[in-house]
């Protein structure tokens, strides 16, 4: 018996001098070849974690606990134009090389953990090469199948060549491969009818607030340029200098812009007329210039556009033709680029 637990004892000394407790921190040290910064900062969502000193020949050494005991991507940077992804997680030695002039494109991780962040760079970088996912979404259909067949081998052949990834992380790229072959799917269908070229869903009577009714065929023969917002909605309010701006340029040009606000009951106290009411002292009181429109209780238009999240910009043709369902905003240089290559 005694032979027995002496045995057993041996065998639990074994065990632990083979899996030694792992540091509850974060060792994180390397270059940076032409590094004009003295502080490396680590940080997440929440802010600044840790500001890691640099020395004048480029090296760092430090360590870093974390709040959480999962492994999360971060933010590493040394100054606002130098920013990259690093993976790290309590118990992590990781040593990085790479030269300050191409920050992110040069870095090469090492040590314990390091594959994570070696994985999320070649990641980004497989992303980089797959261009605009609009010109995918066009394809024509066998076309679009072989490419997005394409491009979810592309991530999993890059998932599958890295052996030591955190197993939490490896479950939820995997699941994110999927939803990204899901966004294709979705968006090409959608696209199959809210494509350009394709004919837009329509509003009717909604009130104009100069005065009675306004529907999208009021508009025929001119390109409509639709702000979709709300009184609430500080992105909305900030674009409008910039819409205004655009109108007052636009004033003689084959071009109507139009704002239909989607102002609701339960932000006015459960009333209707509170919500119209509000519309209409905002749009008075800001001078805003522009035809002017309130959707009411009919939300149609913007269920047919899938209209989520606002503000929504739409541009629509002479004939009735969506052009960009998803338009640029008026702050965009891109918009007046794509006036000018209308004709507008």
């Amino acid at each position: 018996m005694n032979k027995f637990i002496l045995l057993a004892f041996s065998a639990l000394l074994l065990t632990a001098c083979a899996n030694p407790t792992e540091n509850n921190f974060v060792t994180l040290s390397g270059s940076l070849e032409n590094s004009k910064d003295t502080i490396l900062s680590i940080a997440n969502n929440t802010g600044v974690l840790k500001e890691i000193k640099i020395d004048e020949y480029g090296v760092f050494n430090d360590t870093l606990k974390l709040n959480s005991s999962k492994g999360e991507i971060y933010t590493l940077f040394t100054n606002p134009n130098n920013r990259a992804p690093i993976f790290l997680k309590n118990g992590y030695d990781i040593t990085l090389k790479g030269d300050a002039d191409q920050f992110m494109e040069s870095f090469i991780f090492s040590g314990k953990g390091a594959e994570n962040s070696n994985f999320v760079l070649a990641q980004i970088q497989q992303s980089q090469s797959i261009g605009n996912p609009q010109d995918v979404i066009e394809l024509e259909e066998a076309a679009f199948k072989k490419r997005v067949n394409e491009i979810k081998f592309e991530y999993d052949s890059i998932l599958n060549s890295y052996n030591n990834l955190d197993s939490a992380f490896y479950a939820s790229i995997k699941k994110q491969n999927e939803q990204m072959v899901a966004y294709f799917e979705n968006a090409f269908q959608e696209n199959l009818t809210m494509g350009k070229g394709n004919p837009s869903p329509v509003f009717t009577d909604y009130i104009d607030i100069k005065g009675g009714t306004k529907s999208l065929s009021s508009f025929k023969g001119k390109f409509v340029y639709i702000d979709v917002w709300a009184t609430w909605c500080g992105p909305c309010i900030q674009q409008i200098p910039y819409l205004q701006k655009l109108e007052e340029e636009y004033k003689n040009k084959n071009i109507a812009f139009v704002s239909i606000s989607t102002d609701e009951s339960q932000r006015s106290g459960g009333s209707w007329e509170a919500a119209e009411k509000k519309w209409r002292n905002f749009v008075k009181d800001k001078n805003m210039s522009g035809v002017h429109l309130w959707s009411g209780k009919d939300f149609s238009f913007q269920r047919a556009y899938k209209i989520n999240t606002i503000p929504r910009f739409i541009l629509i043709d002479p004939k009735g033709n969506i052009v960009d369902a998803n338009a640029p905003r008026p702050s965009d240089p891109n918009l007046k680029n794509l006036f000018t290559s209308l004709g507008i």
